[in-house]
């Protein structure tokens, strides 16, 4: 895209951004019309001020705008930036499975490796560490692509079709993390299908559980709901004992995340059927456990009992919910899940009117894993309410994250 005319560059951003050009004008202050010739090159954009806030209402960085590489400053190394978005959405749009029908593949990493980075990548997703994973993402996909191709037709081709779900799996979550939902939606659903070729139910099932999160993000609530509660009904537990904990977790986030689906559409009865059910599957589970790396277990169903009062704007309950939250349980369990549970509190004293209780959630989730706070819009939405909420100058901590996260206080 780099020899594309600025005007170009701005209608694609505008249409990723799913922006009219009636919206767009509206934010810049312009006319629909100026709008117009600027895409189609009849206006310059000569001011580098202009450009400047094309960019900040596009919220993508100006040098992209202008067709330059971009300096991935140090406070954002954490993050996914536009540019490995793209390098990822390349990845994407990869078909090396209908390549190799037509010719062999000239090369493919050994599944033991592969293995191995495919197990790493979803130790850095769990770590919050956003920005290494986005840097190895493009990579992997293109090789766990090739290594399907390579062993489509061998004994080892069950193994290779697993490896490259769980890397869609992980490229969806990470997506969904920094508002890429179209490009999360993407990656979850052809995991199911890559999946559905491995011959594992619970595989197929967590990849469902991906499309509901991304359907969810997308504000596609109701599919959302069908999809998580259809495929938990298929995978109920049995009484067979071979890999019961792992159905148990993989059933057990379906339901949690179609109570938070329920949540957002306000029917508190779905949510707390659904939550019932997955509590008892995680009594029956008898712990907090990472099976198919699903975090599942009575600590994360407590987390989701707060953040579904969240999302039904009952945050005095989720806040109450919270204090009772087994101490011991919730440090053992993962970066990443514990301050997305920070952020989703944050919200909750929010919503009571407890900003600085919020500040202190948005400030523990940040030193626990800063990227969950810095990369992802929704935490920029709440520190950006708990500052309009602040009466006088904000506390020196949270200003300090203000400005390093680029909202305004």
């Amino acid at each position: 895209m780099d020899e594309l005319p600025i005007g170009r560059r701005v209608a694609y951003w505008r249409g990723r951004r799913k922006m009219s050009q009636q919206v767009f004008a509206d934010r810049l202050g312009k006319s629909k019309s100026w709008v117009d010739k600027v895409e189609r090159g009849v206006r310059r954009l000569d001011k580098f001020s202009v450009v400047y806030e094309i960019a900040d209402v596009l919220q993508v960085d100006v040098q992209l705008l202008l067709g330059k590489d971009v300096e991935r400053r140090p406070e954002t190394q954490n993050c996914i930036d536009q540019v490995e978005v793209e390098e990822i959405r390349a990845a994407l749009e990869r078909y090396d499975q209908m390549s190799a029908f037509f010719q062999a593949v000239p090369h493919s990493p050994p599944l033991a490796e592969m293995r191995k980075a495919v197990s790493h990548a979803w130790l850095t997703y769990q770590h919050a560490k956003y920005g290494v994973l986005a840097r190895t993402l493009p990579k992997l996909l293109r090789d766990a692509q090739a290594a399907d191709s390579a062993y489509a037709t061998g004994s080892e081709a069950k193994e290779a079709a697993h490896l490259l779900g769980q890397v869609y799996q992980i490229a969806s979550s990470a997506l969904r993390k920094v508002g890429e939902h179209e490009l999360s939606w993407l990656a979850a659903d052809r995991s199911i299908a890559v999946s559905q070729r491995a011959g594992d139910q619970l595989l197929a099932g967590l990849a469902s559980y991906r499309v509901g999160s991304a359907l969810l993000a997308l504000g596609r609530v109701r599919p959302a709901l069908e999809v998580n509660v259809n495929i938990a009904n298929r995978l109920a537990p049995t009484h067979e004992p071979a890999h019961k904990g792992e159905r148990l977790s993989v059933y057990g986030m379906l339901l949690l995340n179609g109570a938070m689906a329920a949540a957002r559409i306000g029917d508190s009865a779905t949510v707390r059927d659904l939550l019932c059910g997955a509590e008892q599957a995680s009594l029956e589970l008898g712990g907090d456990y990472n099976h198919y790396w699903t975090s599942f277990g009575p600590t994360n169903v407590q987390l989701h009992r707060c953040a579904t009062a969240v999302e039904l704007g009952d945050g005095r309950t989720a806040v109450e919910t919270h204090e009772k939250i087994d101490v011991v349980g919730f440090n053992a369990m993962l970066p990443e899940r514990r301050a997305h549970h920070f952020l989703d509190i944050a919200r909750g004293y929010t919503q009571i009117g407890n900003v600085e209780k919020a500040s202190e959630m948005l400030l523990e989730g940040d030193r626990l894993a800063p990227s969950e706070i810095r990369c992802r819009p929704l935490a920029h939405e709440v520190l950006s309410d708990v500052l309009r909420r602040t009466r006088g100058t904000p506390p020196a901590p949270i200003a300090e994250l203000a400005e390093q996260m680029g909202v305004g206080v």
